[in-house]
């Protein structure tokens, strides 16, 4: 299944992508195919009923179509654990060695917007930069999880731009990653039954159609088992959490000159076998936000 969390009009909703057509795809309204049972993609994956919405799913006709909704992060609550440094090239280019253990930083929700809305570069900085990466959606929830038993626990798989702020990351990590609306997530979650074995896929980082990162999954340093496995001694893991893994060697920091995010500019992040993230940036100071089709 492909899950995604969406607004229709005024209403916040959750549904599920089926056919694909001229206009997009059809959507069936999560909320309606459950009767109410699931108010939020959030609540399907705390109670780890993905086997329950993708029956109720089958049996739905669609409700909307994908190009009228505004697409949102899938999820909206749980904890956000991003980790830095994970590919062998990044971590060569912003002059640091690669660890024994996973460097795992956190995010605010707020900081994120969905597929097709706008990245905000905030009115105290030119510095935006563009990070592409796998997230992993948390399923199962656990403590102490071996890696052996990590696949157990994950529920499905996500495209994510951990746009970040370099000088003001500089002082603060904190601070450089959790600009409001400088990242993003989305456009769906590709549930694990449909993604086997994400090593297999490739991510590519495009900036107005220039590719700007590319590397498969495969070259992970710390493979998503260890990440989930990790993450799980410090912190009780919980459905709708997400592991976002790392991105590879590219960025704009590290370009001569450096390539920042300008008004203007689009962002996609692209991985075979999920989807691909679009975003448009645009400046704090300017009226109004601007969303792009899907």
């Amino acid at each position: 299944m492909k899950l995604l969390s969406f607004t229709h009009g005024d209403a916040s909703r959750w549904g599920a992508l089926v056919d694909r057509n001229a206009h997009g795809f059809d959507v069936v309204d999560g909320q309606r195919a459950t009767h109410g049972r699931f108010a939020t993609l959030d609540e399907v994956l705390r109670a780890d009923a993905l086997v329950d919405v993708a029956q109720a799913v089958s049996q739905s006709a669609p409700t909307f179509r994908s190009d009228t909704i505004r697409w949102r992060p899938p999820l909206q609550r749980g904890k956000l654990l991003a980790v830095g440094g994970n590919y062998a090239e990044h971590v060569k280019e912003i002059g640091l060695h690669a660890q024994a253990a996973p460097i795992f930083f956190s995010r605010f929700h707020d900081s994120l917007v969905g597929s097709g809305e706008s990245l905000i570069r905030p009115r105290v900085s030119e510095q935006l930069d563009f990070e592409g990466e796998l997230a992993v959606i948390i399923g199962k929830p656990g403590r102490y999880i071996d890696a052996a038993d990590a696949q157990r626990h994950i529920a499905g798989y996500c495209c994510f731009n951990d746009g970040s702020v370099r000088d003001f990351q500089k002082a603060s990590i904190a601070a450089g990653k959790n600009f409001c609306a400088s990242g993003s997530l989305g456009p769906w979650i590709v549930t694990a039954d449909e993604l086997p074995d994400p090593t297999r896929c490739m991510l590519r980082t495009r900036v107005n159609g220039e590719v700007m990162q590319s590397a498969p999954l495969s070259n992970l340093i710390h493979p998503i088992a260890s990440l989930v496995a990790y993450a799980s001694t410090f912190t009780q893991l919980a459905g709708g959490d997400v592991i976002a893994t790392g991105t590879p060697a590219g960025i704009g920091a590290r370009r001569t000159p450096p390539r920042w995010l300008a008004p203007g500019d689009v962002v996609e992040v692209e991985i075979s076998g999920v989807g691909v993230l679009r975003n448009r940036v645009v400046d704090e100071l300017s009226q109004g936000a601007a969303r792009i089709a899907m």
